[in-house]
């Protein structure tokens, strides 16, 4: 924190670096100095579970992500994100926070955590304050965090009935998002009683708070989804690239709406079961 109000915004943090360093060698980011925080890596490097919430490290590495248990079983969407972000070398050092902090719009742990109402701990000089990633994430590359601060943790509440989902298509096995969504469902007394939706990769909000909001009250079905997939197709904003037209795209999220509903679904009902 010093080294970072003392060097101010030409100062960035190095955390596993397959964000910062990339960017470096396109040009995109030319910092005057490189604060390695891999020190920080086990004081930072955790997934713990709370009576109402599981809190992550910033400095958990993606492997460490995919392989724990607690996740996989109380909220899988970081499981389904997990396995398909980059490959071994890059989940072996890269980091959530990282992840977050880069803020690319294609990038999946944002989507991941919107869609599951995560907040974020972010650290300074001064103290700790808490956002959602509504507050976090400002647009892409830009994050709430300030030149002397970093994120420091995630928080992601834990609710009875709650599944999640996510899915995305890729032009090849690990690669940037073409179209990624996340969806996470609360099911009481067999109805939609929470529901958080969040798209990458096609641009507008990151979540699809419209959506969303049709769903609570509902009885989950085929029509209901359906129609959740609509209002996510008008509310995306993708452009045409060599990823695929801006039309295809909105295609693949109606698509894939319709899918991680269907499945954050199926697996709240199964919670219910346990």
């Amino acid at each position: 924190m010093a080294l970072l109000e003392e060097h101010g915004p030409v100062a960035r943090l190095l955390a596993g670096g397959h964000s910062l360093l990339p960017m470096m060698k396109l040009r995109l980011a030319s910092p005057e100095y490189v604060i390695d925080i891999d020190p920080l890596a086990d004081a930072l490097g955790y997934i713990d579970a709370r009576a109402d919430e599981v809190r992550i490290g910033a400095m958990t590495r993606h492997n460490a992500l995919l392989e724990s248990p607690l996740l996989e079983q109380r909220l899988s969407i970081f499981t389904d994100a997990e396995r398909v972000i980059a490959d071994p070398v890059v989940r072996n050092r890269g980091t959530i926070g990282g992840a977050l902090c880069q803020a690319d719009p294609s990038e999946d742990l944002s989507a991941v955590c919107a869609a599951v109402d995560a907040q974020l701990v972010i650290r300074g000089l001064a103290g700790e304050r808490v956002v959602d990633m509504h507050e976090f994430h400002r647009g892409p590359y830009e994050t709430a965090v300030g030149p002397a601060e970093m994120l420091v943790e995630i928080r992601v509440p834990l609710r009875a009935g709650t599944g999640s989902a996510y899915l995305k298509v890729d032009r090849r096995v690990g690669d940037w998002a073409v179209v990624a969504a996340g969806a996470s469902i609360e099911i009481v007394d067999g109805r939609v009683a929470g529901a958080g939706l969040a798209l990458a990769a096609v641009g507008g909000d990151i979540t699809v708070p419209t959506a969303a909001a049709a769903l609570v009250g509902e009885t989950p079905s085929d029509a209901v989804f359906a129609h959740a997939a609509e209002l996510a197709r008008s509310a995306c904003e993708p452009i045409t690239d060599q990823r695929g037209s801006a039309d295809y795209k909105r295609h693949v999220v109606g698509v894939l709406t319709e899918r991680v509903l269907r499945r954050a679904t199926e697996r709240a009902l199964l919670m219910k079961e346990e």
